[in-house]
């Protein structure tokens, strides 16, 4: 029998129930979709404003039953004419009034965003955000940058000790086949090897950490790219563990070995991937394994044996720790902070 000990180790859960997608809207996005409609993957659901600025009209001129949030056209939104709500080619969003003014959100260049999960909306608000119920799991992570994306997955090295082979990639071991597919990889992934997938066409990368380094890096291309005229089609980057170099947890390195060569997302808020597959049967962890998340044995997986009791660990701090077999000739001692084990 497993020692209810164990019971004080964080639990962690792989795969949970079907999510609630949330999509930013930002100031001038124009929603496309209502509550209660069904979308699918590849579904328009926001006219996203790249050039978002503001303007001032005069209250006089805008219908007194208007909100925040309303849309409304003008061939000159400064000009002195009559506002007639609708869509055109110069809509915009009235935002708030102060003033005997309206401030309005306008833009000249729009783009058209997709969602890549299938579900219903279950709330569409102005300026703040849509959510959609998406159908299926999902397996979460801990940050997720880029766009959401979607795409067939596809896994290298996902197990295996941090300073193993394989484990990370570089810009040379991408092909040309991936093209299309959401990459998953070892422990961690520099940044021009993130350059260099999205050039080639992949859709998204599945890492264990990625450094601030790494993740400075992207961000600022992830800037450029939208600042171009032509953009490349979505990606992003899912981090499942957060900035340090550890493999890919054996649960969660399962379930992606169980998803390849199928259909996935990457969706933002909440970080983590998507997948409809419901014939799928995702076999529970053990209830004893435990993961080490820091110290010395960080990334290190192993047996539960039981409490440890109150141990003095480096900087002569005295911590409740758990005992933990990984291998060795007997158990180590480990900080319970310093574990989590999977549901």
């Amino acid at each position: 029998m497993i020692d209810t000990g164990i019971e004080l180790v964080p639990r962690r859960t792989v795969v949970d129930g079907p999510p609630e997608v949330r999509f930013r809207l930002r100031p001038g996005d124009r929603p496309l979709v209502g509550s209660g409609d069904t979308v699918v993957p590849g579904t328009r659901i926001v006219e996203r404003v790249r050039d978002t600025r503001l303007v001032e009209i005069p209250a006089a001129k805008v219908e007194a039953e208007v909100r925040p949030g309303s849309r409304w056209t003008s061939a000159s939104p400064t000009s002195s004419g009559p506002i007639r709500r609708g869509p055109g080619p110069s809509a915009g969003e009235l935002l708030f009034e102060a003033g005997g003014r309206w401030r309005v959100a306008v833009g000249e260049h729009v783009e058209q965003i997709e969602t890549p999960v299938a579900g219903v909306v279950r709330d569409v608000r102005p300026g703040i955000g849509i959510t959609i119920l998406a159908e299926g799991r999902m397996l979460r992570g801990v940050e997720a940058q880029g766009d959401p994306t979607r795409g067939v997955l596809a896994v290298g090295a996902t197990h295996g000790d941090a300073s193993g082979p394989g484990l990370v990639l570089r810009h040379g071991s991408l092909d040309v086949g991936l093209a299309g597919t959401i990459l998953v990889v070892g422990s961690r992934i520099d940044a021009e090897t993130l350059t260099r997938a999205r050039a080639m066409g992949l859709r998204g990368i599945v890492v264990a950490g990625l450094a601030g380094k790494e993740r400075r890096d992207f961000i600022a291309s992830e800037g450029r790219q939208r600042a171009a005229l032509h953009r490349l089609p979505t990606f992003a980057v899912l981090v499942l563990d957060g900035a340090f170099r550890r493999p890919i947890a054996s649960p969660v390195a399962d379930v992606l070995q169980a998803l390849a060569g199928r259909e996935v997302a990457i969706v933002t808020d909440p970080p983590g991937l998507v997948f409809n597959e419901p014939t799928i049967e995702l076999a529970p962890p053990s209830p004893e394994l435990v993961r080490i998340r820091g110290g010395e044995y960080a990334g290190r997986e192993g047996r539960w044996v039981g409490l440890a009791g109150q141990r003095r660990f480096s900087g002569g701090t005295f911590l409740e720790a758990g005992w933990v077999h990984v291998g060795g000739p007997g158990p180590v001692a480990v900080a319970l902070a310093d574990l989590e084990r999977f549901g």
